[in-house]
Protein backbone atom coordinates (compact mmCIF):
# COMPACT_ATOMS: atom_id res chain seq x y z
CA UNK A 1 0.00 0.00 0.00
CA UNK A 2 2.56 2.41 0.93
CA UNK A 3 4.57 2.22 -2.45
CA UNK A 4 1.17 2.94 -4.46
CA UNK A 5 0.63 6.04 -2.07
CA UNK A 6 4.40 7.43 -2.86
CA UNK A 7 4.07 6.86 -6.60
CA UNK A 8 1.19 8.80 -6.41
CA UNK A 9 2.57 11.39 -4.06
CA UNK A 10 5.44 11.31 -6.60
CA UNK A 11 3.26 11.82 -9.27
CA UNK A 12 1.66 14.20 -8.22
CA UNK A 13 4.62 16.49 -6.79
CA UNK A 14 6.60 16.15 -10.46
CA UNK A 15 3.03 17.35 -12.00
CA UNK A 16 2.68 20.38 -10.05
CA UNK A 17 5.95 20.96 -10.18
CA UNK A 18 6.32 20.91 -13.87
CA UNK A 19 3.22 23.29 -13.89
CA UNK A 20 5.30 25.28 -11.28
CA UNK A 21 2.10 25.18 -9.20
CA UNK A 22 3.19 22.86 -6.18
CA UNK A 23 2.57 25.33 -3.01
CA UNK A 24 -1.22 25.94 -4.73
CA UNK A 25 -1.33 22.49 -4.83
CA UNK A 26 -0.08 21.50 -1.44
CA UNK A 27 -2.58 23.82 -0.08
CA UNK A 28 -5.68 22.93 -1.93
CA UNK A 29 -4.85 18.97 -1.37
CA UNK A 30 -5.05 19.83 1.79
CA UNK A 31 -8.28 21.74 1.59
CA UNK A 32 -9.78 19.12 -0.04
CA UNK A 33 -8.57 16.09 2.22
CA UNK A 34 -9.92 18.65 5.01
CA UNK A 35 -13.82 19.01 3.29
CA UNK A 36 -13.63 14.98 2.60
CA UNK A 37 -12.78 14.15 6.48
CA UNK A 38 -15.29 16.65 7.49
CA UNK A 39 -18.39 15.43 6.02
CA UNK A 40 -19.56 11.26 6.35
CA UNK A 41 -21.24 11.89 3.29
CA UNK A 42 -18.83 12.71 0.78
CA UNK A 43 -16.23 10.38 2.39
CA UNK A 44 -18.47 7.29 2.10
CA UNK A 45 -19.66 8.34 -1.26
CA UNK A 46 -16.05 8.83 -2.20
CA UNK A 47 -14.63 5.39 -0.60
CA UNK A 48 -17.19 3.31 -2.24
CA UNK A 49 -15.98 1.02 -4.68
CA UNK A 50 -19.10 0.05 -5.54
CA UNK A 51 -20.10 2.91 -6.68
CA UNK A 52 -18.69 3.64 -10.72
CA UNK A 53 -15.53 5.90 -10.86
CA UNK A 54 -17.46 8.01 -13.03
CA UNK A 55 -19.60 8.94 -10.62
CA UNK A 56 -17.21 9.34 -7.79
CA UNK A 57 -15.18 11.36 -10.44
CA UNK A 58 -18.03 13.36 -10.86
CA UNK A 59 -18.31 14.20 -7.24
CA UNK A 60 -15.09 15.10 -7.09
CA UNK A 61 -15.12 17.63 -10.23
CA UNK A 62 -18.42 19.51 -8.67
CA UNK A 63 -16.62 19.80 -5.41
CA UNK A 64 -13.53 21.38 -6.79
CA UNK A 65 -15.40 22.99 -9.60
CA UNK A 66 -14.26 26.95 -9.86
CA UNK A 67 -12.50 26.50 -7.04
CA UNK A 68 -8.91 25.30 -7.17
CA UNK A 69 -6.10 24.73 -9.74
CA UNK A 70 -6.72 22.40 -12.82
CA UNK A 71 -3.96 20.03 -11.83
CA UNK A 72 -5.30 19.71 -8.44
CA UNK A 73 -8.66 18.85 -9.84
CA UNK A 74 -7.12 16.45 -12.29
CA UNK A 75 -4.75 14.60 -9.22
CA UNK A 76 -7.59 14.44 -6.97
CA UNK A 77 -9.91 12.84 -9.36
CA UNK A 78 -7.11 10.78 -10.20
CA UNK A 79 -6.99 9.60 -6.80
CA UNK A 80 -10.45 8.86 -6.65
CA UNK A 81 -10.45 6.93 -10.05
CA UNK A 82 -7.99 4.89 -9.23
CA UNK A 83 -9.94 3.38 -5.94
CA UNK A 84 -7.70 5.35 -3.03
CA UNK A 85 -9.84 7.90 -2.24
CA UNK A 86 -9.42 6.67 1.52
CA UNK A 87 -5.62 7.31 1.11
CA UNK A 88 -6.31 11.04 0.01
CA UNK A 89 -5.30 12.70 3.76
CA UNK A 90 -2.26 10.53 3.57
CA UNK A 91 -1.07 11.33 0.14
CA UNK A 92 -1.80 15.21 1.01
CA UNK A 93 0.06 15.38 4.16
CA UNK A 94 3.08 13.07 2.37
CA UNK A 95 2.61 15.81 -0.67
CA UNK A 96 3.16 18.36 1.94
CA UNK A 97 5.92 16.92 4.43
CA UNK A 98 7.96 16.30 0.91
CA UNK A 99 7.18 19.48 -0.26
CA UNK A 100 8.98 21.74 2.96
CA UNK A 101 11.47 18.87 3.22
CA UNK A 102 12.62 19.53 -0.58
CA UNK A 103 12.70 23.30 0.44
CA UNK A 104 14.39 22.64 4.25
CA UNK A 105 11.51 23.16 5.68
CA UNK A 106 9.52 21.42 8.28
CA UNK A 107 5.27 21.12 8.09
CA UNK A 108 2.89 22.25 10.97
CA UNK A 109 -0.01 21.73 11.35
CA UNK A 110 -2.36 24.35 14.46
CA UNK A 111 -5.27 23.05 15.17
CA UNK A 112 -7.56 26.19 16.48
CA UNK A 113 -11.04 26.86 17.52
CA UNK A 114 -11.55 29.55 15.69
CA UNK A 115 -10.36 31.11 12.55
CA UNK A 116 -6.52 32.72 12.61
CA UNK A 117 -5.76 36.39 11.02
CA UNK A 118 -2.92 36.72 8.98
CA UNK A 119 -1.33 38.75 11.90
CA UNK A 120 -1.40 35.80 14.40
CA UNK A 121 -0.56 32.66 11.38
CA UNK A 122 2.73 35.04 11.06
CA UNK A 123 3.47 35.59 14.51
CA UNK A 124 2.79 31.92 15.42
CA UNK A 125 4.72 30.81 12.25
CA UNK A 126 7.47 32.65 13.80
CA UNK A 127 7.58 31.23 17.41
CA UNK A 128 7.67 27.75 16.06
CA UNK A 129 10.21 29.06 13.62
CA UNK A 130 11.88 30.03 16.79
CA UNK A 131 11.07 26.74 18.99
CA UNK A 132 12.07 24.19 16.76
CA UNK A 133 15.34 25.87 14.42
CA UNK A 134 13.68 25.18 11.44
CA UNK A 135 11.48 27.49 8.80
CA UNK A 136 7.93 26.26 8.87
CA UNK A 137 5.39 25.72 6.32
CA UNK A 138 2.20 26.21 8.43
CA UNK A 139 -1.36 25.03 8.17
CA UNK A 140 -4.05 25.95 9.87
CA UNK A 141 -6.70 24.18 10.71
CA UNK A 142 -10.73 24.86 12.34
CA UNK A 143 -11.24 22.55 14.74
CA UNK A 144 -14.08 23.29 17.58
CA UNK A 145 -12.81 20.46 19.27
CA UNK A 146 -10.00 22.71 20.39
CA UNK A 147 -12.69 24.72 22.70
CA UNK A 148 -10.08 27.33 22.66
CA UNK A 149 -6.17 28.10 22.63
CA UNK A 150 -4.00 25.80 19.94
CA UNK A 151 -2.72 22.50 19.38
CA UNK A 152 0.57 22.35 16.90
CA UNK A 153 2.15 19.20 15.38
CA UNK A 154 5.66 19.64 14.07
CA UNK A 155 6.92 16.57 13.04
CA UNK A 156 6.47 14.32 15.97
CA UNK A 157 6.32 16.93 19.02
CA UNK A 158 3.10 18.07 20.10
CA UNK A 159 2.18 21.34 21.58
CA UNK A 160 -1.25 21.42 23.41
CA UNK A 161 -1.75 24.81 24.46
CA UNK A 162 -5.83 24.14 24.38
CA UNK A 163 -8.08 24.86 26.47
CA UNK A 164 -9.40 21.33 26.89
CA UNK A 165 -6.09 19.61 27.08
CA UNK A 166 -5.82 22.16 30.16
CA UNK A 167 -9.42 21.22 31.22
CA UNK A 168 -8.11 17.68 30.83
CA UNK A 169 -5.05 18.06 33.68
CA UNK A 170 -7.36 19.96 35.66
CA UNK A 171 -9.97 17.25 35.85
CA UNK A 172 -7.14 13.96 36.47
CA UNK A 173 -5.81 16.41 39.58
CA UNK A 174 -9.26 16.42 41.22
Amino acid sequence: MSSSIDAYVAAITSIAEADNVLPQVVNEFAAVARAIDNSDDLRNKLGDELLPIAVRQGIVEKLLEGKGHRVTAQCVALVIGAGHGRDLRTISEKISTNSAHANGREVAEVRSAVALSEDQVKRLSDALTKATGSQINLTVIVDPSVVGGLVATVGDKVIDGSVRNSLDQLKSRL
